[in-house]
């Protein structure tokens, strides 16, 4: 009982900011100011699934009270017994509900419905390391094909023997970075190379990053001080592709505000045959490129008041080991394994992804206190 007070309670102060936000959002002040009408709306859209689910809480526990309240003053049987299966339905649902609310009742990361940058690059292991990066690069196109989501290469470095060095590209998509940030850390994988001759088995591993995709108001660049190059694209893409200087590089003098150091960033984007949209991307990179830097304190600061094994943003720690002989892939921070190797590779990501959105939620959970 002292639960359900506590998050009535709760869901009643938010049902004020509910209203106070949904009158916001259709002030033409507020629509102008467009930073703040972006926050407002993001927040009037976790608000209104609370709302929802209020309706329903409130709903349940009236239904439960009344219907106790049949089966001990009530005579007719047939009345009794349409209680007495309504009350069994109420004390199902009504703790579901209760776990419902409280992992909507956590405070979200403001990045997670970003659009996000999802960098590859292969690591120990030489061509088969390059490989291997490949077959993530393919794992993830999959998925993101499964989400609806879109996915744009911005650069990439083939490997001598197939696969990638390095590979990096955009993602966009509802709940992009929310979903994808799990996956940053060092990946490893341990089967017999295409180019072993003695049947051997090789462990090599690839890294995986996932920033936040900045946007344009979050971060401040003097467009002036940006120096470009423009170059031809190289291999094969038609005619076009070879004789335009499509392909866009640019140099930028950042100040790092954590070190105080001045360091020069160099971006390429030979991404389409347009160069106005090799520029934008460019841009778009070397936005999120500052962000991650800026904002790299304030997520160690989280991870460290976090310890959460889940999604640090370390980008070294050894999250995933892919075991082709066993046919296994073992996540090491949950100790999630799965057998069926083929089919996550073919990106079938989906149940170890929900099952570290639980693991992070239920340890949020316990700092939060509900």
């Amino acid at each position: 009982m002292a639960e359900e007070t506590s998050l009535l309670e709760k869901l009643d102060i938010l049902k004020s900011r509910f209203e106070e936000v949904s009158t916001l959002i259709a002030d033409p002040n507020v629509i102008g100011d467009q930073n703040r009408y972006i926050k407002l709306t993001k927040e009037f859209k976790d608000l209104e699934k609370l709302m929802t689910i209020r309706t329903e809480y409130i709903q349940m526990l009236d239904n439960h009270k009344e219907s106790k309240f049949i089966l001990l003053n009530e005579s007719d049987s047939e009345l009794k017994e349409m209680a007495r299966e309504e009350v069994a339905e109420c004390e199902k649902r009504i703790p579901e509900i209760e776990e419902a609310i409280k992992f909507l009742l956590i405070p979200k990361d403001p990045e997670d419905e970003k659009n996000a940058i999802l960098e590859i690059r292969g690591g120990t292991g030489g061509d088969e390391a390059a490989l291997f990066a490949g077959d993530l690069f393919r794992m993830y196109s999959k998925y993101i094909e499964s989400k609806g989501w879109s996915l744009q290469i911005s650069s990439f470095t083939p490997g001598a023997v197939g696969g990638y060095k390095e590979i990096i590209c955009s993602v966009s998509g509802d709940g992009v970075y929310g979903m994808l940030k799990y996956e940053s850390g060092v990946h490893r994988v341990q089967r017999v190379p295409a180019t072993e001759t003695q049947g051997r088995l090789h462990t090599s591993a690839a890294t995986v990053a996932v920033l936040p995709e900045a946007d344009q108001f979050e971060v401040s660049i003097n467009e002036g001080e940006i120096k470009w190059d423009t170059f031809r694209s190289s291999g094969a893409g038609g005619q076009n592709v070879n004789k335009v200087e499509s392909g866009v590089r640019l140099r930028y003098n950042w100040k790092n505000p954590n070190t105080g150091a001045v360091e020069e960033i160099l971006i390429e984007c030979t991404e389409t045959r347009d160069q106005p949209k090799n520029k934008e991307r460019a841009l778009a990179r070397l936005r999120t490129f500052i962000y991650d830097k800026e904002h790299q304190k304030y997520v160690d600061d989280i991870a460290n008041r976090r310890k959460s094994l889940v999604s640090t943003g370390d980008r070294s720690a050894k999250i995933r080991t892919y075991n082709y002989p066993q046919g296994r892939v073992t996540d090491h921070r949950i100790n999630y394994t799965m057998y069926n190797l083929p089919a996550f590779l073919d990106g079938d990501l989906q149940d170890c992804l929900d099952h570290l959105t639980v693991a992070e939620n239920t340890e949020r959970m316990k700092e939060t206190e509900l």
